[in-house]
């Protein structure tokens, strides 16, 4: 028994020597990281240079037009119905700025920014032409069994570029060793130029009830219509991710995914993505 007890003491304090000398994740404690979370909390401003790709939909931009030639007959609530312009791609590359304020909680970072981006070529234009589109005209007073209808045509062209634009956006992020994810959201101002045009005529045909018919050009409705616009200041919203990452002392870059959807512009709506690249500063 007394063999027994010693062969325990010398065990137990054989043992406690090695747990003294074990890491600390096998007493059961996990190492401190290596790389502390960056401080992020404060001003900070930067430059960026970004590609974008845009969405323009031209499909009821001369609409406001054939309404106006069209306007107090028959054929103004069937002509704005037509989509005689379609969807139009483009894409461009740009340059810009932003300043901003961080405000940290342990690991968790909120703020807001102000980002501005030019762009060089950004937009898109389109031409199409529609019909003839037979309205059948039962107004008309003719003779019995006779009946009308009006064949109309047109021809649009418009074209729409972005020339610069301002995001104001709030932003939230998980600060980790020197990296800095974060999601963001907020208003968007484009400043575009618009121009749109229609041109129109139109043919009525009577069909008579012996069989025989007669067509003519109605002339009040031979016109062509044009209206633009420069630096029109369209509002939008704005929402996307990044990542921004701290390279030394308070210099960082940064990568970011955006989508920008603006209200639509004389009768034109325009949907973006865009990819950043930036380095900044924080202050």
């Amino acid at each position: 028994m007394r063999r027994f007890l010693l062969a325990a003491m010398m065990f137990g304090a054989v043992t406690g020597a090695h747990a003294a000398d074990m890491p600390d994740f096998l007493r059961g404690s996990l190492p401190a990281s290596s790389t502390p979370t960056r401080n992020w909390d404060g001003w900070y401003a930067g430059g960026q240079v970004s590609q974008s790709w845009i969405n323009t939909d031209f499909g009821s931009s001369v609409v406001s037009l054939t309404n106006s030639i069209f306007r107090n007959t028959t054929l103004q609530d069937a002509t704005s119905q037509l989509n005689v312009l379609g969807r139009v791609n483009g894409h461009s590359s740009g340059f810009g700025a932003f300043v901003g304020r961080n405000y940290q909680y342990d690991d968790v970072v909120v703020g807001v920014e102000a980002n501005y981006n030019y762009w060089s070529g950004l937009g898109g234009s389109t031409s199409a032409s529609l019909g003839p589109i037979q309205v059948a005209e039962p107004t008309l007073v003719l003779p019995v069994g006779a009946t009308a209808a009006d064949g109309v045509s047109l021809n649009g062209n418009a074209t729409l570029q972005v020339r610069d634009e301002m995001t104001f956006r709030g932003r939230a992020g998980w600060a980790t060793g020197n990296f800095l994810p974060y999601i963001f959201g907020g208003l968007a101002v484009g400043r575009m130029d618009v121009a749109r045009t229609v041109s129109s005529s139109v043919t009525r045909t009577i069909n008579f009830a012996d069989g025989t018919s007669t067509s003519f050009v109605l002339p009040q409705f031979t016109q062509t219509v044009t209206d633009g616009r420069t630096s029109n200041f369209v509002a939008g919203w704005t929402a996307g991710l990044g990542l921004e990452y701290m390279l030394w002392g308070n210099v960082f870059v940064r990568g970011e995914w955006e989508y920008v959807k603006f209200m639509s512009v004389k009768n034109t709506s325009v949907t973006q993505n865009t990819v950043h690249a930036g380095i900044g500063y924080k202050f």
